[in-house]
């Protein structure tokens, strides 16, 4: 592992849920080591994606322990930890330390549209804490935009080490460069993977990674090279894959991704209330666009 973790593609895992709506936490282990046999460079457990918000206290921890136990030397673990209150995020930090992760991906406050000194003093306590946070950018869920002058601010006091950008407006990466030219730049949304690849970004926090993780790595791997030449190669896999890795953007995100991991062979499974299984004309569109994937061999 180098000393930057959150570094290279991070996947957020989806958990996988027996049919009763129980933690498969056997089958989330599997899944873990799966992805470092894949290719992949940690996972990032208890994200949106992870339905932490319907998980018990126990559950959530249990998942973090088991995201480090079942990881390869060399694989990073980076929990989410948001919470609605600045204290209980550090509980969740100090737990994410105490299993052994080695950074955190941490939302501004989310009760409600805070300010700025609100959410540099929320990234103040977390801070203090001891663990590298990646500060994780999704206004339209917060309804706090941590813009890039503000992000500039929790880099210059050194509050965060990076970024996961979600807005997926990609003209941002080069004002946050501008203001911030050493905080790490990580890609937040599957969709715009290609455009903040060639903006520099250093990491990917992924959704169809669970599905799909050496096609999405090949990808990766060619917007971020740096190489003209590789650019031409990564347009076609992009163009292919799109139809799937917008899915990452949309409300469906869960249920989406998930469809597509059962279609692939793996395990997605159902989600917890108050998520809905997708309305039948969704599900085929998924089911139409994985199909599609899988049929040029990206599985």
């Amino acid at each position: 592992m180098t000393n930057k973790p959150w570094r290279g593609i991070t996947v957020a895992t989806a958990l996988p849920l027996t049919d009763d709506l129980a933690v498969d936490f056997d089958g989330y282990a599997e899944h873990v080591r799966w992805l470092a046999e894949n290719g992949m460079d940690g996972v990032a457990p208890n994200g949106s994606l992870g339905e932490y918000h319907n998980l018990t206290d126990e559950e959530r921890a249990r998942v973090v322990e088991i995201a480090v136990e079942a990881s390869p030397d060399g694989f990073g673990v980076m929990p989410g930890v948001a919470a609605y209150g600045s204290a209980e995020t550090c509980r969740w930090i100090e737990q994410a330390a105490s299993a052994g992760a080695q950074s955190v991906l941490l939302l501004p406050p989310n009760a409600y549209a805070a300010g700025r000194e609100a959410v540099l003093e929320h990234y103040r306590a977390a801070a203090a804490v001891g663990l590298p946070i990646v500060a994780y950018n999704n206004p339209y869920d917060t309804k706090v935009d941590l813009t890039p002058a503000l992000l500039a601010e929790l880099h210059g006091e050194g509050l965060i080490v990076a970024v996961k950008e979600f807005t997926g407006d990609v003209r941002r990466a080069y004002e946050i460069r501008e203001l911030a030219p050493e905080l790490d730049l990580l890609i937040g949304s599957d969709d715009v993977l290609l455009e903040l690849g060639l903006a520099g970004a250093v990491g990917w926090i992924a959704g169809y990674t669970n599905a799909f993780p050496r096609a999405c790595k090949e990808l990766y791997d060619l917007a971020t090279s740096g190489r003209a030449e590789d650019i031409e190669k990564a347009l076609p896999i992009y163009r292919d894959l799109h139809p799937l890795l917008r899915w990452d953007s949309k409300t469906e995100f869960v249920q989406a991704i998930k469809l597509s991991m059962d279609l692939a062979g793996r395990r997605g499974g159902p989600c917890r209330p108050p998520r809905l299984p997708l309305a039948p004309e969704t599900a085929e569109r998924v089911t139409v666009d994985t199909k599609a994937v899988i049929s040029k061999g990206f599985n």
